[in-house]
């Protein structure tokens, strides 16, 4: 085996822990490990290596990511259309995020639901500027605006 052999079997194991140690922490995309670890490659072949072993390992799935994703945030208050543009900013495939996220899932009313819970408590709001600002809250986290107006106004498109 020659030096330059050496050199690149010892940088494919490096890069292949740095993103064994970063998945551990959480679920990543093909795009984001590849431009965390980007910087740590001699040459682009050697990442993407990495970076299909990895698949083939089952230790990085866009998949998976994008189904955790989802979610968490849903979990976490966001709407649809704010996690669509987040997972498009990370790097998913549109296609990937199409077949997973469903803007039309009641779990997005109930999501919708309890972010206004959370942030204003159960009261309603009996006036047009304190419903706007709700709704302007609630546009803000992702959430469709004829969904917020069924749940601020009651009035369903």
């Amino acid at each position: 085996m020659s030096l330059d052999d050496e050199f690149r079997k010892r940088e494919h194991c490096e890069i292949e822990q740095a993103a064994l140690r970063l998945l551990a922490n959480r679920e990543h995309t093909r795009a984001e490990l590849r431009r965390k670890l980007a910087s740590r490659a001699s040459e682009e072949g050697l990442l993407e290596q990495v970076l299909d072993g990895l698949e083939a390992q089952n230790a990085l799935s866009d998949r998976r990511f994008v189904e955790t994703y989802i979610a968490l945030r849903r979990r976490r208050g966001f709407g649809p259309r704010r996690v669509r543009m987040e997972l498009q900013d990370k790097g998913a495939a549109k296609a990937l995020i199409a077949d997973w996220l469903d803007e039309s899932d009641p779990l997005w009313d109930e999501a919708l639901a309890g972010a206004a819970r959370r942030k204003f408590g159960d009261q309603s709001a009996m006036d047009y500027p304190e419903r706007a600002r709700r709704a302007r809250f609630l546009e803000y986290r992702g959430f469709a605006p004829e969904r917020i107006r069924a749940l601020l106004w009651g009035v369903d498109d």
